[in-house]
């Protein structure tokens, strides 16, 4: 039997996408418009950009982005976006397994929002790179899902899952003292299920800015 973290992980998201139309909204996430929304534009780099919301929230704003996602359709569907907005100018798609490889250069701007898989994922390792990648005087903005949705039941539950606190992310990225805490704060919103049933989920969020 094939189970999620048996699954190569690059697979698994390829498959995602390619098995089905556009997954997404379309809308930025909300957090990083509440985080992102004062900051004067400049680089930005986007991890796990899907298909792209975010990072033409950012161009749109005029930010220059780097966006980068594990699955070449998600990536397809964001570039066709871009265009599509008169943004390709403002954003360059990678293609990058984050647990193989990572983009080169610093940011302004850092985000990554839910860097949480069902499959094989080094997440710590990826947020420090993340971390680095922020140039001084930068922004890192974290957003991750807090725990399971209120409909989830037990059985939907994986139980090797678990859901970082807002100090224990810090703790794990083990910044020096010339890092600043801007926000960190537990955000609920509604979250039905794919059958429509409502409920709600709780967000966390962390705004990190490098001093120097």
């Amino acid at each position: 039997m094939t189970t999620p973290d048996s699954i190569e992980p690059a697979r698994f998201w390829e498959d995602r996408y390619r098995k089905c139309g556009r997954i997404w909204s379309g809308q930025p996430n909300e957090l990083l418009v509440r985080e992102a929304g004062d900051l004067a534009p400049g680089s930005a780099l986007e991890l796990g950009c899907s298909e792209g919301a975010d990072a033409l929230w950012l161009a749109s704003r005029g930010w220059q982005v780097t966006a980068v996602d594990i699955s070449t359709t998600a990536l397809r569907r964001a570039a066709a976006q871009a265009i599509e907005l008169g943004l390709s100018g403002q954003v360059t798609f990678q293609h990058h397994d984050l647990g193989q490889t990572f983009p080169g250069g610093s940011f302004d701007l850092v985000a990554a929002q839910y860097l949480q898989s069902p499959v094989a994922l080094d997440q710590t390792a990826i947020l420090r790179l993340a971390a680095r990648a922020v140039a001084p005087g930068g922004t890192l903005i974290i957003v991750m899902h807090a725990g399971w949705p209120t409909w989830s039941t037990a059985a939907q539950q994986p139980a090797d899952v678990v859901f970082l606190t807002l100090e224990g992310l810090l703790t794990t990225l083990a910044l020096p003292p010339t890092w600043k805490v801007d926000t960190l704060a537990s955000v609920q919103r509604s979250a039905p299920s794919s059958e429509g049933r409502p409920g709600t989920r709780t967000d966390h969020v962390w705004r990190l800015t490098r001093t120097t």
